[in-house]
């Protein structure tokens, strides 16, 4: 493993199992109260978009292991907007919907933007020549 495939690699793991963790947290623990403040479509709106990021990174992981030059900088970019989009996005959710402050309300669209940046810097490595 390079150092260049780790970073991606435990991102998707860290974010996999975090996924799947609170999704079934919403699911069974927490689903009477989510459901009791008509938030359950809140949590399950931030583990949809946690999890689908976390299977984006890694596949990201697997792809950068015979990746070189632009592309593969583009794409450890894409790794990098991920990572915060769903620590801001998904994060703020989960905040929101378990009873969190409302002040973390304006979070969730940087978050969402963050998202939206890694999947540009995807089509920017598809643009990047080869060297």
């Amino acid at each position: 493993m390079t150092p260049r495939t780790r970073f991606p690699l435990l991102a998707a793991g860290f974010f996999g199992l975090t996924g799947v963790a609170l999704g079934a947290m919403g699911a069974h623990a927490l689903a009477a109260t989510l459901a009791g403040r008509g938030m359950a479509h809140v949590w399950e709106t931030a583990a949809r978009y946690h999890l689908f990021h976390a299977v984006a990174l890694l596949g990201v992981a697997v792809w950068l292991g015979n990746a070189a030059g632009a592309a593969a900088s583009r794409m450890l970019w894409a790794v990098r907007c991920w990572s915060a989009g769903i620590m801001l996005f998904s994060g703020s959710l989960y905040w929101l919907a378990s009873g969190g402050p409302r002040w973390l309300g304006p979070v969730t669209p940087f978050g969402g933007i963050a998202l939206m940046a890694g999947w540009v810097f995807v089509i920017a490595a598809a643009f990047a020549k080869e060297e």
